[in-house]
């Protein structure tokens, strides 16, 4: 079974939101429309506490985007963003919620962020999606949403690493920074994921 994984489609990164991802919104219909073509679809939530410590808000002397050492990790200072029942956390009003059958909430212990959809960033915690997808006897997951070179970049590493067959699909997807872009993908096609354009999928 193939499952399209929908990742942090939510306020706080659209245009006008916290930690907005340029363009991130241009991507919501075309999302809309490759849900039709899955059968199983499922959504990833950022799920933040206020008091998170990825968010810069939560440190003396320090501004966003300013690098610290969190739980034995390197992490970056983030503006505050998708805290618990706000209405950045919520996804964008423009995606259709409908199809979607399940939603991975993450990043909710305040001690460690969590950009990949499988698990916390030191890989202490499992978001259980791993036995969702074998449960339900997925072999292919496509991965479209935001960021493209954080959390969607560190779920499809995951993905494949826990022995799916993974698909980025290039349109579906936008990153915050993308000359550290280029070069994740390009290591994600090394290790085995797929690239490819919602057309190749939607004309399947």
């Amino acid at each position: 079974m193939d499952s399209l994984i929908v990742v942090d489609m939510q306020n706080d990164f659209l245009p006008g939101g916290s930690l907005a991802v340029p363009e991130g919104d241009v991507i919501i219909p075309v999302i809309n429309k490759l849900q039709e073509k899955f059968s199983l679809v499922i959504a990833t939530q950022d799920w933040h506490p206020q008091n998170h410590k990825s968010f810069a808000s939560n440190h003396v002397n320090k501004k966003t985007y300013d690098i610290i050492m969190l739980g034995g990790l390197e992490q970056v200072l983030w503006p505050d963003h998708c805290v618990q029942g706000s209405t950045g956390a919520e996804f964008s009003k423009e995606l259709n919620i409908k199809k979607i059958e399940a939603v991975i909430r993450k990043g909710m212990d305040p001690e460690i962020d969590s950009y990949s959809t499988f698990f916390d960033n030191g890989h202490k915690k499992s978001t259980g999606l791993t036995g969702y997808l074998k449960e339900r006897e997925v072999k292919n997951v496509f991965f479209a949403g935001l960021a493209q070179d954080y959390c969607v970049y560190f779920s499809a590493k995951n993905a494949l690493n826990n022995g799916f067959n993974v698909t980025v699909i290039e349109d579906a997807v936008k990153p915050i920074n993308k000359d550290e872009n280029e070069s994740k993908m390009k290591e994600l096609i090394q290790m085995g994921v797929k690239i490819l354009t919602s057309k190749k999928i939607l004309e399947k």
